[in-house]
């Protein structure tokens, strides 16, 4: 796609060791769990409570799976990254517990999903993580400088052996089979003819590779007619155009595009973080069109549900033990160490989401 004449493009600026370590991190089907090689710390200012926030990550046992525990809320329990302490949010993740809420988490499962790091205890000094630039770069570089390590117990993962839709005509997720093990994910981007977002279409084959150097520098977005509503609903203050990434209608302000379809990659690594909810690797084909979080935590129960765990090592895994079991395991305590395309199938417009399985042929 040709970038027009007022977008600009930087090159990623990720650190010379950042990019060294990035060979030691292969993508394995049916692979071993892993975690941090040690504990590691970023900071950063939130971008809903503009506190200055220390983050830190630490390794855990296998089995562990990921779970956030506010510091700032002394003698509370890690709250654990499942669907079952999703909140109902408008245009990003959060997951609470007992009353204990960490905001914006889907950047941070992202850079751990994207490195398949599987068992982590993430802690943090305030009710949500470091906002960084609005992408995970960041938080990738701390893990790859941590580094990873093969845990030598089988990774659950869950396959997708027919298609599913979740959506409505204006947006919808597509979830087809693969012909072999691994993910790829697709996103369709279309805000309309009149939007300074130019309609985009991405797909990514998920490995930690490409996706520490095309996928985990990209970020956030946000149309300057949208910045007043959200600052009224608590959110970005004090952020200037230099930290996230705005457009008026001649592109980005006082910033510039990594990628020309940029915005269609950050909207990969949202998916990535917020199906890293599924505690388990997925196989098959996640096809978004003009979707965001609330459809991508609705498509999680119709995987849970309609998708199957093959033999994990010596134990199956059926999706809905599995989620019991990362629930269990999340919860222990852990001594750190528009041009509106119709999306809908057939055509057809509803009203309300709907899910449809059918019989399903590989991608």
């Amino acid at each position: 796609m040709a970038v027009p004449h007022h977008l600009h493009l930087t090159q990623s600026r990720m650190p010379a060791y950042a990019r060294d370590n990035l060979a030691s991190l292969p993508q394995r089907p049916g692979r071993s769990q892993h975690t941090l090689g040690r504990s590691v710390t970023c900071h950063g200012v939130g971008f809903v409570t503009g506190a200055r926030v220390e983050l830190s990550l630490h390794p855990a046992a296998p089995d562990f799976g990921l779970a956030f525990q506010r510091l700032d809320c002394p003698g509370t329990p890690p709250v654990p990254a499942t669907r079952a302490s999703v909140l109902p949010r408008q245009r990003r993740t959060a997951i609470g517990r007992n009353g204990v809420v960490i905001e914006l988490i889907e950047h941070v499962l992202a850079a751990l999903a994207g490195l398949q790091i599987d068992n982590c205890l993430v802690t943090l000094n305030a009710p949500e993580p470091p906002g960084f630039d609005g992408s995970c770069r960041p938080v990738v570089e701390a893990i790859l400088e941590a580094g990873r390590i093969d845990q030598d117990v089988p990774r659950p993962c869950l396959i997708i052996d027919r298609v599913l839709s979740v959506g409505t005509a204006e947006k919808q997720i597509t979830l087809r089979p693969l012909a072999q093990p691994g993910l790829a994910i697709s996103y369709h981007l279309d805000y309309g003819p009149d939007s300074p977002i130019r309609p985009q279409n991405r797909t990514f084959l998920a490995n930690p590779t490409d996706f520490a150097t095309n996928i985990a520098g990209c970020r956030t977005f946000v149309l300057d007619s949208e910045v007043e509503a959200l600052q009224n609903q608590g959110l970005g203050q004090g952020l200037t155009h230099q930290d996230l990434l705005v457009f008026g209608q001649d592109g980005p302000i006082d910033n510039h595009l990594l990628f020309p379809d940029e915005c269609a990659r950050h909207k990969i690594l949202d998916c990535i973080g917020d199906f890293a909810l599924l505690g388990a690797d997925l196989w098959g084909h996640i096809d978004a069109c003009r979707s965001g979080h609330t459809d991508n935590h609705d498509a999680t129960p119709a995987i849970l549900q309609h998708c199957h765990s093959p033999p994990c090592g010596s134990r199956r895994l059926t999706p809905q033990p599995l989620l019991r079991h990362a629930h269990r395991h999340a919860s222990q305590y852990l001594t750190p160490g528009p041009g509106r395309p119709n999306c809908g199938t057939g055509g057809q417009h509803h009203r309300r989401p709907v899910l449809s399985c059918r019989a399903g042929s590989p991608n």
